[in-house]
This record gives C-alpha cells, structure tokens and sequence, in this order.
C-alpha cells in the first residue's frame, strides 16, 4: 500500500507574507479575484488588507461576504451564482475554515457543474477538474483549510454536517500570515488552537497514520501544546508559533484521517451551533480515553510532545493518563468548559449519534465502533 502527501504549491508563512498574493496572482496571470471573506472580517478591516494588497498589485476584486460560521448549502450556492457573475477567474479565500470551505465548495462547483447539487461532494467526491485556482489566507490558527483536502458543509435542512474530501480541493496557495490572526478574541483563539490540537492529536492515532505524519503531528502538539496558552493572551510569540502548528497539523491529517472525536464534535456544530473547536476540546479527553488501548505506544509519544515530564518512566497506564491530564489541563488553561452541560439534549442523543458513526472521520479511528457505543460517550459528557 503507497502513503500518499498531499500539500499547497506554494505556501508562504511569516509576518507580512501577504504581500506576496499580488505577486502570485499577477505571474500567473490572473485579470480579477473573487474574494470570499466573512462579514466579520470585513467590518473589522481583517479583509481589507488583503484589498489594499490586490490594490497594490492593480489586481480588480469581487467580494462575497455570505458566509455563515459554519456555512450552508445555500451559502454555497449564493457563491457559486455570485463567482459567475463575477467574471474572476481566481478566488481569494479570506478568513478562517466557514470561509475557506466555502471557497473550496465554490471552486469546485464551477469547475465541475455536474456536482452543482452540493450534497453530492459529500465523502470522496469524484471530480475531474481541480477547483478554481485559489490562494487562502487564514485568519485563524486552526482550522488549516488552507493546506488540506477537506471542506465540511452545514445541511440546515437535514441537522447535520457532512465532511466533503478531494484532492481537487486544496488551495494552490496558502499565506500564512500571524499578523492576520493577530485581532481575534481570546475565546476564538481558544477554539480554534484547540481544534489544531485536535487535528494533530487524531491525526497521530488514526489507522491511516504513517511515520510522516507522525513527524508533523508530534512536532504540531509541542507548537500548541507550548504556544496556545501565549496565544490566548495575545502574544506575538504565541500567535507565530500558532499560525506555523496549525498548518503542521493540517500537512498531516489532511492525508491520513481523524476519528470520532471530529464526527461527534460536526453534529453538535450542526445541530446546537456550538463552536467546532470549543465541541472538539470538549471531547477529545473522553475521546482519548476511549481509543487508549487501540493506540499502542503513541500515548508515550504524545506526553512527552504535551510536556510531560518523566514520561518514559512511567508505566503505560501512568502515561497514558499523563497525556489526557495534559490535554485537559491545557484546554482548561484556555477557558475551555469540560463537558456539554447545557449543551447537549438527552433527546437529540440518538440522532448526535447515527450522524456521526455515518459522518466520514468516524472510520479513521483507531478503535472501532458503533452507533451504541458513541451515544454512550455522548451521555458520559452530560
């Protein structure tokens, strides 16, 4: 069996990196962008200094702002309409994963109208066209949209998300620029680095893992494991070392997969509009606990990339727990809550279940499991 990496073009990291968009635009040759970028962003100026780049660079620009936090099938179809009207022939995706994954739905669908039907990019969609040339900036240091095949997609009408993988998708060019990461609030920045730690922690467990992977998931869990907590206070320190360890994480799992964790955490997304990375935080400890005795010696690995000290002195089951006490301690460092009190409903327990056994992370995992089982978990967060 071959291990396959799939990674950007190009990518560019580092304060002002976003200089570098004209640049790469105007070589290739580009007329005019489509920029996707949320309201937010826009109000705030975040957008705007990506404009003042195209600008610069005499690049004309569209801007399409209809993007929700997680975004919908119609939001996808508004961009799809708007990119046509558009007459771009490029997109820039301005934000953090609503806006790249509506991007990437967005480039896909005009470069391959037979898949117009959104739901039908659900899985491993079978497209022929790689999606409108695309360059991502990220606004957050999470999600790394802009490094991996994978885009997640809100059906509002059915209550639930469904996770769309092709390699077709992935922007040619991501620009990772901290100082566009630089104005989000604490509790954002809290998400969405503990979604990053998610990623890598999944991503070091999962079946699919291989010793590539497992070389960027470990060196992506010392990076956050060691700058969330300065990121959160707004450190340039911490906001550098987020911006690179985010996108480590995203070089991994966008190759091998994520488990339960990711499932469980799209449907209370879907359902209840719980922040994505806040539900993953959530659950991760109970989803470590869950997968310890699949996981061989990884746990080992992860203490000792989490900062435990002493770890290789430690019997299994000590650093086994040593690394979930990390993890919890790190998430509570941040403000994270420790369970879905007053989040999740008894009564939605067996829906929140069967969507995520069906949701395309679920198989990843290294524990196998069942519909049974993940609605257990669920009540154990309660």
């Amino acid at each position: 069996m071959a291990n396959r990496i799939v990674l950007n073009t190009i990518s560019y990291h580092g304060a002002g990196a976003i200089a570098e968009i004209g640049n790469e635009l105007n070589a290739r040759g580009y007329k005019k962008a489509f920029v996707c970028s949320d309201p937010d962003l826009i109000k705030f100026g975040i957008t705007g200094k990506v404009l003042e780049v195209l600008d610069k660079a005499a690049i004309p620009y569209s801007v399409f702002s209809e993007i929700k936090p997680n975004p919908t099938i119609e939001n996808v179809k508004a961009g799809v309409a708007a990119f046509a009207e558009s007459c771009a022939d490029c997109i820039v995706a301005i934000g953090g994963g609503s806006s790249m994954d509506t991007a990437k739905a967005i480039g896909i669908i005009a470069n391959n109208p037979e898949f117009a039907d959104v739901r039908s990019l659900e899985g491993v969609a079978p497209t022929k066209k790689h999606a409108v040339f695309t360059i991502a900036v990220p606004t957050t240091a999470g999600t790394a949209a802009e490094v991996t095949i994978n885009y997640v997609i809100t059906d509002v009408e059915k209550k639930r998300k469904f996770v769309c993988v092709d390699t077709n998708d992935i922007p040619e060019v991501a620009v990772v620029d901290p100082d566009m990461m630089s104005t989000m609030p604490k509790g954002l920045t809290a998400a969405t680095g503990m979604d990053a730690l998610t990623h890598a922690i999944e991503g070091l467990i999962t079946k699919g893992a291989w010793e590539m992977t497992d070389m960027m998931h470990l060196e992506a869990i010392r990076l956050i494991s060691e700058n969330l907590r300065d990121a959160v206070a707004n450190k340039p320190s911490g906001r550098t070392a987020m911006a690179l360890g985010q996108y480590i994480a995203g070089m991994g799992f966008s190759n091998v997969g994520l488990g339960i964790v990711h499932s469980m955490a799209h449907g209370l997304s879907a359902l209840y509009d719980t922040p994505h990375g806040v539900a993953c935080a959530i659950i991760l400890p109970t989803g470590l606990e869950y997968n310890a005795e699949c996981s061989g010696e990884k746990y080992l690995a992860l203490a000792k990339a989490m900062g435990v000290k002493d770890a290789d002195s430690m019997t299994q089951a000590e650093y086994r727990k040593a690394a979930i006490d990390a993890v919890k301690q790190l998430s509570a460092d941040v403000g994270i809550p420790a369970n879905l009190k007053g989040i999740l409903k008894e009564e939605d327990v067996q829906f929140l279940a069967e969507s995520a056994y069906a949701d395309a992370c679920r198989p990843g995992n290294p524990r196998d499991t069942s519909v049974e089982e993940i609605a257990a978990l669920y009540r154990s967060l309660m």
